[in-house]
């Protein structure tokens, strides 16, 4: 017999075949009453757990593979311009040229003009007096350098090499003087004061003597030094070897 108080349960519906390979929707935990409050949203399923791979950081980048051998190589793009020449000197005979050789003559052996300054050649034995007229007559009141080139193979084997400067024209003049390798000579230190330090610059590296210098003495290295280190047949590692060995206590060249 069946108890009327007991209400049959309408049969459930047949739930609807899945198919194959459907992940089974997540259940929802039943509230302490056995069901979802009235009014409150069902919680919604937590979303699956990352998979280890999703995060991966971006590989670092690879270096390019060599180049596979007996490959034709790439050609090469095309050379670079060749470099322009500098430009040559080129003989000189303008106005100032014209005044020098007036007043020395044949002092004054060549002239050339380069990178548009002149050079005058004059004669060793005449420089002081070209100095002074360059001072006083041509208004060359700045010595900017004085200094010397070798070339051991020649006859008069030193260049001495003055750098002037004229600040009225806004000009420059460069005076060049050959001398043999013992040949003195006379000191421009009365024209130019700051002829002093750099005849003593000249005397120390190239062994030129300046008469009439007011201390001819050596600037850079030790008065008792050997040899002169800006001549061309100076031999760099072999440097005074009785100072080196006495004062530094090594061997030259070491």
């Amino acid at each position: 017999m069946t108890n009327d108080s007991e209400e049959k349960q309408p049969p459930r519906p047949a739930e609807a075949e899945k198919p194959a390979g459907t992940p089974a929707a997540p259940s929802t935990p039943p509230s302490a009453s056995g069901g979802t409050p009235p009014g409150e949203t069902p919680a919604k399923p937590a979303a699956p757990a990352a998979s280890p791979t999703a995060a991966k950081p971006p590989a670092a980048a690879v270096p390019p593979k060599p180049a596979v051998p007996g490959a034709p190589a790439k050609p090469a793009g095309p050379p670079p311009p060749p470099k322009e020449a500098p430009p040559k000197p080129v003989p000189l005979d303008n106005e100032l040229v014209k005044r020098y050789k007036a007043r020395f003559g044949g002092a004054i052996a060549e002239a050339w003009l380069d990178r548009k300054q002149p050079i005058l050649v004059v004669a060793a034995d005449q420089l002081l007096e070209i100095s002074r007229h360059s001072r006083d007559e041509e208004g060359f009141d700045l010595l900017v350098d004085l200094t010397a080139v070798d070339w051991p193979k020649r006859e008069k084997r030193f260049d001495l090499v003055l750098i002037l400067y004229s600040f009225r024209k806004n000009e420059r003049l460069r005076i060049k003087a050959l001398l043999g390798e013992n040949e003195p000579v006379t000191s421009v230190e009365s024209i130019w004061p700051t002829a002093n330090w750099l005849e003593r610059e000249v005397y120390d590296m190239f062994g030129i003597v300046f008469e009439g210098h007011s201390n001819l003495k050596r600037l850079l290295l030790p008065e008792e030094w050997q040899g002169y280190p800006l001549r061309k047949d100076y031999d760099i590692l072999q440097q005074d070897e009785a100072w080196v060995r006495e004062n530094l206590g090594i061997e030259s060249g070491q």
